[in-house]
């Protein structure tokens, strides 16, 4: 990786510690700092202050400690924080978790280099999201719209579909109206090499790679690399953004695995754990990289966050979704329940939710009809899942013909609605179609949450001109 060079001054090495080097402090190291390991090979391995006191410094290294010789490897700081090359060449190339190209093509011409860290913005500056992003899946464009600026979490859980449903967000992902520039930044963070290999092989073959900067993590990479992914790709996400006018939509995935490199890496430390383990400061660490999404005052540009994360046990209770849902504005759930059933994509519409919704959808937006639509699609599932409860007590016998209708909603909207195929592109015009269509199935005045003038324009009983 490409970065200035200062050198400055040399330290002697302590100790060597799951993936950290301790040394000796000198005067003027800063956390923070980017080192230069030099191996009694000659070989010269990345790293960056973590922790300062008044006799050790404690250094996290890009690559482990395992060749470290603490008597004849040296350290040297370079009074400057880790930096990357950035340009807009990057888009349509695959890096690894530190910016790295590892596709065989060329080095990336920088156009700048930048702090991984990111530029703090002005909270004053911020613009509220207002804009929708069309995903092409009904169950996301439909119930829990994505607005330009937002960080909107899914919440997985091992083995089910979420690397398929990120691959196809990535191809499908588009803004509305006028043409404007739009571009993925993807990272996978900590994942196993055949799923590298699903998402490399899926861009490719699929031509969303064009638009798109990929940087994969891979499981085998060091655990202290995947500290950086994220923070890397968002600052190629800052670039493109503030400096090239694009609006960019960062989709960040494993983020467990992060989160699982944070406390292996608070355990080195030997810091005194939080819940489960976890470091107390991980709240802080994640705000860290949610709060980098927005949209800003005098910039075209905006950045939209989609981090996934794997529910450990299901458990949405557990400090990872806990936290994560703390700091973004909502969250898309998926459900183990509908995947068992067969319908993909498997999210749950009773447990996810967008806060920001409101303020993308409407007319002008999607369509005049969404909020209302989306209101009673809801509203009219919730009524069939109470009565899908209900009728394993009691049997379906003693069900009214609504409540029967409701039943028959509630399956059809899962299967049809929510489910719809991998490689299946809807317009949100047709998602909100589909709705009217399903929700015909059910008594005009059951439709209590639509407006009367919306019936009458878009219900497929009045859509043809019938009375």
């Amino acid at each position: 990786m490409s970065v200035k060079l200062t050198t400055r001054i040399s330290s002697k090495l302590l100790k060597a510690q799951g993936g950290l080097l301790f040394a000796e402090t000198i005067p003027g190291v800063t956390y923070g700092e980017i080192v230069e390991v030099t191996l009694p090979t000659g070989e010269v391995k990345l790293g960056q202050v973590i922790d300062v006191s008044k006799e050790v410094t404690v250094i996290q290294v890009f690559g482990g400690v395992a060749d470290v010789d603490l008597s004849r490897s040296r350290v040297k700081y370079r009074g400057e924080t880790l930096k990357i090359p950035v340009s807009i060449d990057m888009l349509g190339r695959i890096f690894d978790g530190l910016g790295r190209p590892i596709d065989g093509g060329p080095r990336i011409i920088p156009e700048d280099y930048l702090d991984i860290n990111g530029a703090p913005l002005n909270p004053a500056s911020r613009l509220p999201p207002s804009e929708f992003i069309e995903t092409g899946i009904s169950a996301i464009d439909g119930l829990f719209s994505i607005v330009r600026g937002q960080k909107l979490p899914i919440f997985s859980g091992s083995g089910l579909p979420h690397n398929r449903i990120a691959a196809q967000i990535v191809r499908q992902a588009r803004v509305l109206g006028k043409e404007e520039k739009f571009a993925i930044v993807f990272a996978a963070i900590g994942v196993p090499y055949d799923d590298a290999m699903f998402f490399i092989d899926n861009f490719k073959k699929t031509g969303a790679l064009e638009r798109t900067v990929a940087l994969i993590n891979t499981a085998s990479s060091p655990v202290i690399e995947r500290i950086a992914t994220p923070r890397v790709a968002l600052t190629i996400a800052e670039h493109l953004a503030w400096t090239h006018d694009m609006h960019v939509l960062v989709i960040l995935t494993d983020m467990t695995f992060y989160c699982e490199a944070l406390r292996e890496l608070s355990a080195a430390r030997e810091e005194v754990p939080g819940r489960r383990g976890y470091p107390g400061y991980m709240y802080t660490d994640l705000a860290t990289i949610y709060e980098r999404a927005g949209r800003v005052h005098s910039k075209k540009g905006s950045i939209t966050q989609l981090p996934i994360l794997t529910m450990p046990d299901d458990d949405i209770t557990h400090p990872i979704p806990d936290l994560t849902g703390y700091i973004t504005e909502g969250q898309l759930v998926l459900s183990r329940q509908l995947w068992m059933k067969g319908i993909y994509p498997p999210f749950d519409p009773l447990m996810s939710l967008s806060r920001l919704m409101k303020d993308g959808i409407g007319e002008g937006k999607t369509r005049e009809d969404h909020s209302n639509v989306f209101m009673q699609l809801i509203s009219a599932y919730a009524e069939g899942i109470r009565l899908r409860e209900l009728s394993v007590i009691v049997g379906t016998e003693t069900l009214t013909q609504r409540d029967r209708k409701y039943l028959e909603f509630a399956d059809r909207f899962e299967r049809e609605f929510i489910g719809q195929g991998e490689y299946e592109r809807r317009k949100i015009e047709e998602t909100l179609d589909k709705g009217w269509e399903l929700l015909a199935i059910l008594p005009e005045e059951e439709l209590k949450k639509i407006k009367i003038e919306y019936i009458r324009k878009y219900h497929p009983k009045y859509k043809g001109g019938n009375p």
